[in-house]
């Protein structure tokens, strides 16, 4: 499995620029030109282009963009990881409850699920967070409220396949309650499509968070975040080009590399794929 995945080129560089992202978040104090960039501020230095001295340019507070994009990546990794673990924590034991029983709790769940999958994510995220009031907390929540049913559809078709399998069958001729056989037998064999998901998701996540702090319902000044370094810029553009252009750079690169890595994990981890022609 490993040698399959490491054959596809584009899943190895999406890997490598999400790990690359882990270590500049874990370590941003101490690469970042100036670490003080998230909140000081130095007039005389305002939207200098980029030089040896800011390899980035600075912002219109005097700021080092450079330092501040590297402290947003842990901004970025924070909202990723905690708006996914969230809507899999709610959508994967929902969708596990709703395949294995098929009873009118689960239809109940399931035409939940489906009206929030009527609207479009982006757009009830953003009403959410709007009517939350504009902050990195309530933009996690509201796109942990938005993504959960994407998991719940997913583990509810998978848990319905797998429950008519044989082996599940024959585990529960053998006695085993319905809790074992859902934590035991059924949840493992949904984890491939769950992390696939996961992934892919991540990318998307972060999108929608920076777009939310564009728009100003998301992180909130002097929060060191791409999507609100963006939206900051526009009164200064197209001069202070370099001003959008880096964080705009940054959201692409993690954005792709996600996609890239869940590309390349679905090829490996779904054997439907591989049979049909995958890579």
């Amino acid at each position: 499995m490993i040698k399959e995945f490491l054959r596809d080129r584009l899943a190895v560089a999406g890997l490598a620029i999400i790990l690359i992202l882990l270590i500049v978040g874990a370590v941003a104090p101490y690469i970042a030109p100036d670490p003080e960039a998230v909140y000081a501020i130095y007039p005389a230095k305002r939207l200098q282009p980029p030089s040896w001295d800011h390899l980035f340019g600075t912002d219109q507070m005097g700021r080092d963009i450079l330092s501040r994009i590297i402290f947003g990546a842990r901004v970025t990794i924070v909202i990723a990881v905690i708006a996914v673990g969230s809507a899999l924590a709610i959508g994967i034991p929902i969708g596990l409850v709703a395949g294995y029983y098929e009873s009118w709790l689960g239809e109940i769940l399931m035409r939940i699920a489906d009206i929030f999958l009527s609207i479009p994510q982006f757009i009830l995220a953003l009403a959410l967070a709007s009517a939350l009031g504009p902050s990195i907390e309530n933009a996690i929540l509201a796109l942990s409220i938005t993504y959960w049913p994407w998991f719940s559809r997913l583990v509810y078709a998978e848990t319905i396949s797998i429950k008519h399998s044989t082996f599940i069958e024959a585990t529960e001729a053998l006695g085993a309650g319905s809790a074992r056989t859902i934590f035991l037998h059924v949840l493992p064999n949904v984890t491939s499509p769950i992390i696939v998901r996961s992934t892919i998701g991540m990318g998307y996540t972060i999108l929608t968070a920076a777009v939310l702090g564009f728009l100003g319902v998301g992180a909130q000044p002097p929060t060191p975040e791409w999507g609100l370094a963006i939206s900051e810029s526009r009164d200064f553009l197209p001069g202070a080009w370099w001003f959008a252009t880096f964080p705009g750079l940054s959201i692409f690169l993690v954005v792709m590399a996600f996609n890239m890595f869940g590309d390349g994990l679905r090829d490996v981890l779904d054997p439907r794929l591989r049979i049909s022609g995958g890579k």
